[in-house]
């Protein structure tokens, strides 16, 4: 049989291979990170006619070369163009992500880890972060918990949407400061409500809460500084709820002066001095509360104070003790004669008088309206009498829930608390019940504050965190998550509505020594060989080798379409002329067996 058919078949069967090969990558010209192959061919083998011969010196003759004739082709290799990159294309989902560089990402099938250089992922039902195509895991580097940054070790699945990543805890405020310009002329800081703060801060459970805080003028301690006092006035939860009392909450206490408050018994309040001089006593006898003329006695002493409630008895008409008041409700009629609503303002209201004005400076001294009542009274001069006809009190200082703020009178900046230099700071603390556990103490800086000429406007606030801004012990709510993003190193990080971010974990990525040497597992996926190099089980950082991701882009397929058509052109003629060579040796041997005729 002739050697050239066989040398024709050979070359039938490696053009339909490499025509196989074209086919592939013109097939997957649109597929997700694919890498085109291309088809070498060698020469098969050679049959030796005569071997090569040397020159012959003693002769004269020279050498001759040896007589080959081939016998075909063969597929010497299929290579894969694993290292130059394909198109990107825009898909704007954010859990699209683009190598830049020859690492691949590390997917697993639950038992093997494989490598692809698809980056069309998604998110399932159990917050893993999958392959679109086929579900397998991508993996990576989770976040360490007591360092809170990733830890490169074995790869793992990574879980970035668990239960525990949906939200960020809640952490109470432990931090704030007032900032802003105090004017002296402001009409709020000079009225008997104050300029009104609110300090909005959170418990440890994530609950809101506003402290309402009250910046009043009041009088210097010294000549040299202008004193204003920071008030706590209520506690109100996110209901507007006043939860003061159930939560225990305290801002120190001050001892401040202030501008003369003149007050009077109100209108039908009835006031009878005691016995001795000045009186120890007083009875004060409210107005009729209703036409059956109902009425409450209270009785004054220092510190003291007893109420009792008549009523007219239906069986005689006669007025007859009803009920003898609680300390609390005597405290709260007497305020209410006075214009006080609260009783709690009522009684730390204090009030100095001259008891003897003939030494220099005039001798005085101070009644407390809580432990001094009566002799209060006595000391301003109040007689049996109704109303206005009964005197009056005249307040000119006060003991204050909050702290008394210096400022330096030559350039309005800040100086200190409560009359001491240099203190910046007063704690808003809260009390040690069940009903207080979930809050913190929060520290409060003024050291910003300043008293200058604003047109009579005060710009004072409070606001939660710390001073430098970086919001450092602020508080939170809990925060649900409102985003992912996947950085260029492959960490993913969630954002939450309450202004956090959280580090979830990172795509780690493999690289080989020969990457060529990969073999191809379909669903463009790759497998490590012998040739490419094992695989360590933890991969690398991808900007260890100058690599990144992008997100919300894909890596398209690397076939060069111009050139596959190119090559399917030549190898159609080489397919045909070697189907020729077929052909003209079938003639040959026909001639051959014609020879017998």
């Amino acid at each position: 049989m002739m050697r050239s058919m066989y040398s024709g078949v050979a070359g039938l069967k490696t053009h339909q291979t490499r025509m196989d090969v074209i086919g592939n990558n013109i097939a997957n010209v649109n597929t997700v990170g694919y890498k085109a192959q291309s088809a070498l061919f060698s020469e098969l083998l050679y049959q030796n006619s005569s071997n090569a011969t040397g020159p012959n010196a003693n002769t004269g003759i020279g050498g001759v070369n040896a007589k080959q004739i081939g016998l075909g082709v063969k597929m010497a290799s299929i290579s894969t163009n694993i290292t130059l990159p394909g198109s990107a294309e825009t898909t704007n989902n954010p859990f699209d992500i683009r190598i830049t560089g020859e690492s691949f990402f590390i997917v697993n099938n639950g038992k093997d880890n494989l490598f692809t250089r698809d980056g069309s992922f998604k998110v399932d039902a159990a917050g893993n972060l999958v392959m679109s195509s086929n579900g397998y895991k991508v993996m990576g580097w989770q976040v360490d918990p007591d360092t809170m940054d990733i830890k490169p070790d074995t790869v793992s699945a990574l879980q970035i949407m668990s239960a525990a990543n949906m939200t960020y805890p809640a952490e109470a405020t432990t931090q704030a400061y007032v900032t802003g310009i105090i004017d002296a002329e402001s009409p709020e800081v000079n009225s008997p409500d104050g300029k009104i703060m609110n300090l909005n801060f959170y418990d440890s459970r994530g609950y809101s809460y506003t402290a309402k805080l009250a910046i009043k003028r009041v009088g210097s301690s010294n000549d040299n500084v202008n004193s204003y006092s920071c008030e706590l006035v209520k506690l109100l939860d996110a209901t507007g709820k006043d939860v003061t009392g159930t939560a225990g909450i305290d801002f120190g206490t001050a001892d401040v002066t202030m501008a003369d408050i003149t007050k009077s018994l109100a209108n039908g309040y009835e006031l009878t001095a005691g016995a001795g001089t000045p009186p120890t006593s007083y009875t004060l006898k409210s107005p009729a509360e209703n036409t059956d003329g109902d009425y409450t006695e209270y009785t004054i002493t220092n510190g003291t104070i007893t109420g009792t409630h008549y009523k007219k008895d239906p069986a005689d008409g006669q007025l007859k003790q009803d009920k003898v008041l609680s300390q609390d409700e005597a405290w709260q009629g007497v305020a209410e004669a006075f214009g006080y609503t609260s009783v709690d303002e009522f009684k730390r209201m204090k009030s100095t008088v001259v008891t003897d004005d003939t030494t220099t400076p005039p001798t005085t001294t101070e009644y407390e309206v809580s432990t001094q009542l009566a002799s209060l009274l006595a000391a301003n001069g109040m007689v049996t009498g109704t109303g206005s006809d009964a005197g009056s009190l005249v307040f000119n200082g006060k003991t204050i829930k909050g702290c008394c703020i210096d400022f330096s009178k030559a350039d309005g900046s800040f100086v200190g608390i409560n009359g001491t230099p240099g203190t910046k700071t007063m704690q808003l603390k809260f009390g040690n019940t069940p009903d207080a556990s979930n809050f913190e103490t929060i520290t409060i800086d003024f050291s910003t504050l300043g008293n200058q000429g604003n047109e009579k406007v005060t710009t004072a606030n409070a606001t939660a965190g710390s001073l430098d801004g970086n919001k450092i012990g602020a508080g939170r709510k809990v925060g649900k998550m409102s985003g992912l993003s996947i950085q260029n190193d492959g960490k993913i990080y969630a954002t939450y509505d309450n202004g956090q971010s959280k580090l979830l974990g990172q795509i780690a990525v493999a690289n080989f020594a020969n990457a060529a040497g990969l073999s191809k597992e379909g669903d463009n996926l790759y497998k490590a060989t012998q040739n490419s190099g094992d695989f360590d089980g933890i991969g690398v950082d991808i900007t260890s080798d100058a690599g990144y991701m992008t997100t919300g882009e894909l890596e398209m397929s690397n076939v060069d379409l111009s050139g596959e058509l190119t090559g399917m052109i030549v190898t159609q003629r080489g397919f045909q002329a070697n189907s020729r060579i077929i052909t003209v040796s079938d003639t040959m041997l026909e001639e051959l067996i014609n020879l017998k005729r």
